[in-house]
């Protein structure tokens, strides 16, 4: 239960940002034995995948504060943050051996699906909401937005690998956000819709 827990909020957290779980997990891979990486993906703590993706981090960070730029950032990472959602369920997965899950070892794909699709679902309502933002700040949202985004991702990994319990929280906070999000997007469109 827990392994799907840290699977499932590493993967909500790649989809608000591809960079910052991969490096989190690589880093505490790397130096510390509070993450332990299947050996499939023992290239994940390798010290120049960390650095190329602490480059792609930084590169993230600056073309998310900016309107517009943000919007074509985020067509390019409809395939990053779903891959990477898959790579941090299924590199950790081997914390699913610590909690006797025979059913996640035979059946490895099921990691990669389900962080596949869980960072899909994040970003797609990142996406949606981020236009609207920038549409009704003219712009200046876009960078509070993505800090904000940005810490999240940061909490919700850190959350996931040291108090997994805790994502059940943030997923049911996500699901509000992305409820009031759709409701928000509906009722402006239908405003444009409606004669003057």
């Amino acid at each position: 239960m827990l392994a799907a827990l840290t699977g499932l909020g590493l993967s909500t957290a790649a989809g608000l940002n591809a960079y910052i779980p991969l490096l989190v997990v690589g880093l505490l891979a790397n130096l510390t034995d509070q993450v332990r990486l299947q050996p499939e993906f023992a290239w994940l703590a390798n010290g120049w995948v960390l650095a190329i993706v602490g480059v792609l981090l930084v590169a993230e960070f600056v073309l998310d504060k900016v309107p517009v730029v943000d919007s074509v950032n985020d067509m390019i990472q409809t395939v990053v943050r779903p891959l990477s959602g898959g790579v941090v369920f299924s590199a950790t997965e081997a914390a699913a051996r610590l909690d006797g899950s025979d059913w996640m070892t035979h059946n490895p794909w099921a990691g990669w699906v389900l962080g596949i699709g869980v960072a899909l679902a994040v970003h797609v309502m990142k996406a949606t909401a981020r236009p609207v933002v920038n549409a009704t700040t003219a712009g200046t949202g876009a960078p509070v937005v993505s800090t904000l985004e940005d810490a999240g991702s940061l909490a919700v990994t850190l959350v996931a690998i040291f108090l997994p319990i805790l994502v059940v929280v943030v997923v049911a906070v996500l699901a509000v956000f992305a409820w009031w999000t759709v409701r928000r997007v509906r009722r402006r469109r239908a405003l444009r819709r409606s004669p003057a």
